[in-house]
C-alpha cells in the first residue's frame, strides 16, 4: 500500500529530472505534459520557469490538435520550431497562444508505452538549429522521464493530474543573493528609477526614485502586480510587454502615461531569475492624447493571458469538424478556461432541447434533463434560448427563487446559461455549471457571450458536415459489397477502413465474384479522390467489373475495357486496379494489373512476400494500354493478400519498405482465422496520427479441406 509520502517522493524526482533538463539545455522554460487515460488529451503536469497563468492556452492540448506537443507523439518525433515566423507558418494556433519570439522544441517520453511530451523553449537570440549534443540531452531526458513514470506506475505512486500543472522555479544562473548596502546604495544613485518583478509579474524591490515616478510608496507595492496596483497601468498591452520580456529573455521596453500627463518609459532587462526594471520619463516629442485621471470604465480590462487564450480557443472552434469535435474542444478547453466542472451542450431539435454531449454530470441527470421542451419553464434553458440573451446564477438561490426544481437535479451550485443563436436562428444552448459558488464579472460574462456566438456558427457548420458524412457514408456502404459469396474450398475475409481526414468517404473498393462451381474471381481497386464523385465512379467501375468477370473476360481483356469505359466517362479521375481470376480446375491464378499495389503471396513454408505482376498504366489515361497476365499456380495453402496504397503508403518511408514490413507483419499473424489476420495487417493503420487514405483489404485461403 502506498503511502502519501512515496508519492511525494516520486513526484519530487520526476520534478527534479524536469528542472535538470532545463538546466542541462540552457532552455528558458520547460513543461511536461502526460496523456490522460484515454489518450485523447495531453494535460500540462509540471511546468518550469514561467508562471501557471501562462500556461492556461495551452494546459490542455487534444490529440488530434495541430500542435507541436500532440504531433511529437502521434508521429513519434521531435518537434522543432526554430522562429516565431517558423511557428506561425507551421503551427498558427499555438503561435496565437504564443506571440513571442522564442525557439521551441517539443519530444515524445516513450518506454513502454507513450507517456506524453517535454516541451522546452528557449529566446530566439539561440542558434535556430539543435546540435547533436542537445538532441542527445533531450533524448536521454525523455527516457529518464520515461523510467520515473513507469517506476511510479509500476509501484502506485504515479503523480496525481491535478486542475493546475505544479510550478518549478527555474534553474537560476547564479545562487540568490541577499540584498546588500552597498547595492541599494549603487540603485539609489543611479538616475531614474529601479525596480525588480520575479517571474511571476510581482515587485520584489523598488528603489525611492521609482516610487516616486510612480508616485505610490514602496508598501503599496511590494509584492503586488503592476498592473493591479498601479491603475493606470492595467491594461493588456503593458502586461503583454512583461510576458514577452519573461519568455523571450529579451529586453523590452514600453511608454505609458501616468495621470494627468506624466509619460514614463519602462525597460525591462529580464533572466532567468527575474526581471530588472528601469523607469525613466519619457523624451518622446510626439505623444498621444493623455489618459484621463480617472476612468469611466465599470469594467477590468481583460488580461493579456486571457486575450491569448480567447484567440486560441477561437481559432480552435473554426477547426473542429463534426459535432463531436465541438463537444470535445468545448469540454477540453473551454470549460478549463473558464474553471467549470460541468458541461451540458444542446441542440434545437423538433421543439426539443437534444443533449449532444455533457461532462461532469451522472446519467441519470442527463436522462431527466434531454429532450426537454424549448420553451421549458423547468430550466432557464428555454427562456435563455427564445430570448437570446444569457443567463448566469451564482449559487443555488438565485435559480431556485425562478427554478426551484432545477439545483436539486444536478446538485450543481452556479450556472452559465449561454444561447446558441445564429441570425437570429436559436441553434442550441451551452450550460457550464460549477460545483461551488461562482462569481461571474461583466469581464467574463461577455467573454462566455463572444465565445458563444463562435461555438454556434462551430455547431451549425459542424451539423451540416455531420449530415452531408452521414450520407456520404450511406453512399459509400451502398456501393461496397454488403456479404462475400461462399465460395467451396476458398476462406474469405474483407474490411475496408475511411479516412479519418476529409469526408469518411474514398473510392477504395473490393469484389469477390463467384463463376459457378469451377472458378471465382477477386478484384480491387482505388479511384483517385475521397469524394461523392469518387464513390460514383468506384460504383460504375465495380459494376462493370462485375459484369466482364460473369462474361468470362481474361483479365488482360477485362482491364482493357474497364479502361476504356473510364475514358469514355471522362471523370479526370485515374485508378488503380487488381484483378485475379481463379481456376479450380485448371489449378492456376491469373492477374493483371493496372498500376496497383503488387498482392502479398504466402505459401506453406515460405515466407509471405509480394507477387511480380507487371503493372499496366493506371485505368483513364492511355485507350491503348495493354495490361501483361501473371499466371502462378494454385495451390493448397495458398494465401493472397490484396490492398490498396493507403496501407503501405507512409510520409518519408520507401514503398518497398511498407510492403516488405506488411510482409512481415502477414508472416507472425495466425492464419486459422483470416479476420484476425486482418487485424493484425490493420493494427498500424489505426494509429492516433489518423489516416489520409482510406484503406481496402481482400484475403483469400485456399483450403479445400475446410469446404
Amino acid at each position: 500500500m502506498t503511502s502519501t509520502g512515496d508519492r511525494a517522493a516520486a513526484t519530487a524526482e520526476l520534478d527534479a529530472a524536469l528542472a535538470e533538463t532545463v538546466r542541462r539545455t540552457g532552455a528558458a522554460i520547460g513543461a511536461l505534459y502526460l496523456l490522460t487515460p484515454d489518450e485523447q488529451v495531453l494535460r500540462l503536469d509540471v511546468l518550469c520557469g514561467a508562471p501557471a497563468d501562462f500556461a492556461a492556452p495551452w494546459a490542455r492540448v487534444p490529440m488530434s490538435a495541430p500542435a507541436p506537443v500532440a504531433d511529437a507523439v502521434r508521429d513519434e518525433r521531435t518537434v522543432w520550431v526554430s522562429s516565431q515566423e517558423e511557428m506561425a507558418h507551421s503551427y498558427p494556433r499555438t503561435a496565437m497562444a504564443l506571440p513571442y519570439p522564442l525557439a521551441l522544441a517539443a519530444a515524445p517520453v516513450t518506454g513502454v508505452r507513450q507517456w506524453g511530451t517535454l516541451l522546452l523553449m528557449w529566446p530566439a537570440t539561440r542558434p535556430p538549429y539543435m546540435t547533436r549534443r542537445e538532441q542527445g540531452h533531450i533524448a536521454s531526458s525523455c527516457r529518464r522521464l520515461a523510467r520515473l513514470l513507469e517506476e511510479a506506475d509500476q509501484t502506485g505512486t504515479s503523480p496525481a493530474l491535478g486542475d493546475k500543472p505544479r510550478v518549478l522555479p527555474a534553474p537560476a544562473g547564479r545562487p540568490p543573493t541577499p540584498p546588500a548596502l552597498a547595492a541599494a546604495d549603487f540603485v539609489e544613485r543611479l538616475p531614474g528609477g529601479s525596480c525588480a518583478l520575479d517571474l511571476t509579474g510581482r515587485i520584489t524591490y523598488l528603489s525611492s526614485q521609482a516610487c516616486a515616478l510612480l508616485g505610490r510608496d514602496a508598501d503599496q507595492l511590494l509584492g503586488t502586480l503592476p498592473w493591479q496596483s498601479l491603475r493606470w497601468l492595467d491594461d493588456p498591452t503593458y502586461e503583454d510587454r512583461y510576458r514577452a520580456a519573461v519568455i523571450s529573455r529579451e529586453p523590452v521596453s514600453f511608454t505609458a502615461c501616468r495621470p494627468p500627463d506624466q509619460w514614463l518609459e519602462f525597460h525591462l532587462y529580464p533572466d532567468a531569475s527575474g526581471i530588472s526594471v528601469r523607469i525613466v520619463p519619457s523624451g518622446a516629442q510626439a505623444l498621444p492624447s493623455p489618459a484621463p485621471a480617472r476612468t469611466t470604465r465599470t469594467t477590468t480590462p481583460a488580461r493579456a493571458g486571457q486575450l491569448y487564450q480567447l484567440m486560441h480557443l477561437a481559432a480552435g472552434l473554426t477547426e473542429v469538424v463534426g459535432v463531436q469535435d465541438v463537444v470535445d474542444l468545448v469540454a477540453d478547453q473551454i470549460m478549463p478556461a473558464f474553471g467549470a466542472q460541468g458541461l451540458v451542450l444542446s441542440t434545437a431539435d423538433a421543439g426539443r432541447l437534444r443533449i449532444i454531449g455533457h461532462r461532469g454530470y451522472a446519467a441519470h441527470t442527463i436522462e431527466r434533463l434531454d429532450g426537454l421542451p424549448l420553451d421549458t419553464g423547468f430550466t432557464p434553458a428555454g427562456r435563455a434560448l427564445s430570448s437570446g440573451i444569457p443567463a448566469f446564477f451564482s449559487e443555488p438561490d438565485e435559480m431556485r427563487r425562478i427554478y426551484p426544481e432545477a439545483p436539486q437535479v444536478s446538485g450543481k451550485q452556479a450556472w452559465a446559461f449561454l444561447p446558441l443563436i445564429i441570425s437570429g436562428r436559436p441553434v442550441g444552448i451551452c450550460v457550464l455549471s460549477y460545483r461551488q459558488p461562482h462569481r461571474f464579472p461583466a469581464e467574463e460574462r461577455a467573454v462566455m457571450t463572444s465565445l458563444a456566438g463562435l461555438i454556434a456558427q462551430a455547431l451549425d457548420r459542424a451539423r451540416l458536415y455531420d449530415t452531408k458524412h452521414e450520407l456520404a457514408h450511406h453512399l459509400q456502404q451502398a456501393l461496397l459489397p454488403r456479404t462475400l459469396p461462399t465460395v467451396t474450398g476458398l476462406r474469405v475475409a474483407a474490411r475496408y477502413l475511411p479516412a479519418t481526414r476529409g469526408m469518411d468517404i474514398g473510392g477504395d473498393f473490393y469484389d469477390l465474384i463467384r463463376l459457378g462451381d469451377t472458378a471465382a474471381a477477386a478484384v480491387i481497386g482505388d479511384v483517385q479522390g475521397h469524394n461523392v464523385e469518387a464513390a460514383a465512379l468506384m460504383g460504375q467501375l465495380r459494376t462493370a467489373v462485375h459484369a466482364h468477370a460473369t462474361l468470362g473476360t481474361p483479365p488482360d481483356q477485362l482491364l482493357s475495357r474497364a479502361n476504356r469505359l473510364l475514358i469514355d466517362l471522362g471523370p479526370d479521375l485515374f485508378t488503380s486496379c487488381l484483378y485475379a481470376h481463379l481456376d479450380f480446375v485448371g489449378r492456376r491464378v491469373c492477374l493483371a494489373s493496372a498500376g496497383h499495389p503488387p498482392p502479398l503471396l504466402s505459401l506453406p513454408g515460405r515466407d509471405p512476400g509480394p507477387l511480380d505482376v507487371p503493372p499496366g498504366p493506371l485505368l483513364g489515361i492511355d485507350p491503348d494500354a495493354a495490361f501483361p497476365v501473371t499466371e502462378i499456380p494454385l495451390t493448397e495453402g495458398l494465401m493472397l493478400a490484396f490492398y490498396t496504397d493507403g496501407l503501405v503508403e507512409r510520409p518519408g518511408v520507401d514503398l518497398d519498405d511498407s510492403i516488405a514490413d506488411l510482409a512481415d507483419r502477414l508472416a507472425q499473424a495466425d492464419d486459422r482465422d483470416l479476420d484476425l489476420v486482418i487485424d493484425d495487417l490493420l493494427s498500424q493503420a489505426g494509429s492516433v496520427a489518423g489516416r489520409r487514405d482510406d484503406i481496402a483489404l481482400l484475403l483469400l485461403r485456399l483450403d479445400t479441406a475446410s469446404g
